[in-house]
C-alpha cells in the first residue's frame, strides 16, 4: 500500500505539472472572432490591466481547484496506507467502551486531521484572491470562517459516522438503502434551516435598506406572481469586491438575497434585472427540482459506494488491516469514494445548473425587457470578480454552474422578445 501511495504521489505531481502547463500556458481563452469588438468582448469593458489580471487570476484559481480535489483524495488514501486510520480506531476503542461514542470520537479526530491538512491549500486560495484585490477579508475574519466551517463539518461528520456505522452493523447488506432513506428528510431539513441558522453564522443579513428600491423589487415580484414581503441584504463588502445575488431555502424560509456589493456597484435597472433572474429560479421551482435531483443522485451514489467499498475491502482489506465495513477505520475509505463520485458527477450537476441559470436569464429579460441593463450587469460582474469571459472547456465542465459570461452576453445580444398576441 505504501508503494501504491508513492506511485499515486508521483502521478499527482505529474498531473499537477500537466494541469499547470495546460491552464497557465496553452489553454485557449480567446474570444471567437465574430464577437471581437462587441459587448461580449472583455476588451471593450475591461482596461488592459484588468484584462491581464483577469486572465492571471482565473488561471491560478482554476489550477488551485484542480489541485485541491485529488489532494483531498491523497489525504484519505495516505491515512489508510500509513496506518493512521487504523491507529485512530485502536485509540478510540481504548478511550470509550460504547460503540457510538467510538464512532463520534473517530469522526471528530478525522475531521481535525483533514481540516489541518487542507488548510494550506485553502489559505493559498484566500491569499490569491487578496493579492488580486477580489477578496477584502482580513486574515482574522478568514480564520473565523474556517473555524465555523470546521464546527459545522465536524458536527455533520460526527452525526454521519454515528448513524451510518450503526446502520452498517444493523443492516450489513442494505445499509446504503436505509442511509438514503434517512438522507432525504435530512436534506430537506438542512435546506429549510440553512437561511436562518447556517448562513447567519458567516454574514450579517438584514432587510434591504433602500426602501425605494425594495418597493420596485416587490412590484416586480408581484408582476411575477411571487408572494414576496422582503428582500434581504447581506454585508459582503468586508469580505469581497465580487457581486452576487441568490435564492436559498425552501418553504416559508426561502429568501432572495442581495450582496451589498451588488447594490453599491450596479445601478437600479441592473439590480432589477439581477433580482428578476433570482425570481426566475423561484417561479420555475429550481430549488425544488434541485433538491429532487440531489435525492436521486444520493440514492445511486450510496448504492455505488456500497458496491465499491465492499469490492475494495475484499481486494485490499487485508493489506490495510480492515477486514469488515463495520470497522470504523473504513470511514476514510468511504469518504474517499464519496468524494470521487461527487467529482465524477459534477459535470452532470453543473450541466443541469447551467441550463437552469440560462432559463432564469431568459425569464429575467422577458420580465424586465431591458437588454442594455442586463448586458451591463454581466459586464460589471465580470469586472468586479475578475472572471474569465470564455474559460477553457475543462474548466467550464467541472467548475461552471452558470453559463460563461460570453454565452450569457451573446444570448442577450441575440435575444428577440416573443411576439405579443393582439
Amino acid at each position: 500500500m505504501k508503494k501504491l501511495l508513492y506511485w499515486t504521489l508521483a502521478i499527482y505531481v505529474l498531473y499537477g505539472i500537466g494541469m499547470a502547463w495546460y491552464l497557465l500556458g496553452v489553454a485557449d481563452i480567446s474570444i471567437p472572432p465574430q464577437w471581437k469588438g462587441t459587448s461580449a468582448d472583455p476588451a471593450t469593458f475591461l482596461t488592459p490591466k484588468e484584462l491581464e489580471l483577469s486572465g492571471e487570476y482565473s488561471r491560478w484559481k482554476d489550477l488551485l481547484f484542480f489541485l485541491s480535489i485529488p489532494y483531498e483524495w491523497l489525504i484519505y488514501f495516505g491515512l489508510l496506507a500509513f496506518g493512521v486510520a487504523q491507529a485512530l480506531r485502536t485509540w478510540v476503542k481504548r478511550a470509550a467502551k460504547w460503540v457510538p461514542i467510538q464512532s463520534a470520537l473517530y469522526a471528530f479526530w478525522l475531521s481535525l486531521i483533514t481540516t489541518a491538512l487542507l488548510l494550506p491549500i485553502q489559505f493559498a486560495v484566500y491569499h490569491l484572491s487578496r493579492t488580486y484585490g477580489v477578496s477584502t477579508q482580513s486574515l482574522a475574519s478568514w480564520f473565523r470562517d474556517r473555524m465555523t466551517d470546521f464546527f459545522i463539518h465536524t458536527v455533520l461528520l460526527v452525526l454521519t459516522a454515528t448513524v451510518l456505522y450503526w446502520l452498517i452493523r444493523r443492516f450489513e447488506r442494505r445499509w446504503w438503502l436505509y442511509a438514503w432513506m434517512l438522507c432525504v428528510p435530512f436534506m430537506i431539513f438542512f435546506m429549510f434551516i440553512q437561511p436562518v441558522i447556517i448562513d447567519p453564522l458567516y454574514n450579517e443579513f438584514y432587510p434591504l435598506k433602500d426602501k425605494k428600491l425594495e418597493t420596485k423589487i416587490l412590484a416586480l415580484a408581484s408582476k411575477a406572481n411571487i408572494p414576496a414581503e422582503h428582500v434581504f441584504e447581506v454585508n459582503m463588502s468586508e469580505k469581497t469586491n465580487a457581486l452576487n445575488a441568490y435564492v436559498t431555502g425552501i418553504g416559508s424560509h426561502a429568501r432572495i438575497v442581495l450582496w451589498d456589493t451588488t447594490l453599491q456597484r450596479l445601478n437600479e435597472d441592473e439590480v432589477l434585472f439581477v433580482m428578476a433572474h433570482e425570481m426566475g429560479h423561484y417561479v420555475m421551482k429550481h430549488i425544488y427540482w434541485g433538491l429532487a435531483g440531489y435525492i436521486v443522485l444520493a440514492f445511486f451514489g450510496l448504492w455505488l459506494v456500497g458496491k465499491l467499498i465492499g469490492w475494495s475491502l475484499a481486494r485490499w482489506g487485508r493489506c490495510i488491516g480492515i477486514r469488515r465495513l463495520s470497522d470504523i477505520a473504513s470511514f476514510p475509505l468511504l469518504l474517499l469514494l464519496v468524494s470521487l463520485l461527487n467529482f465524477a458527477a459534477s459535470p452532470l450537476v453543473n450541466t443541469v445548473s447551467r441550463y437552469e441559470e440560462h432559463a432564469a436569464d431568459r425569464y429575467a429579460i422577458e420580465l424586465t425587457g431591458n437588454k442594455e441593463a442586463a448586458i451591463s450587469s454581466f459586464q460589471k460582474l465580470t469586472k468586479a470578480g475578475l472572471s474569465e469571459v470564455n474559460p477553457p472547456l475543462v474548466v467550464k465542465i467541472f467548475r461552471y454552474t452558470h453559463p460563461t459570461m460570453l454565452e450569457r452576453i451573446v444570448f442577450l445580444k441575440e435575444y428577440a422578445p416573443p411576439l405579443q398576441e393582439e
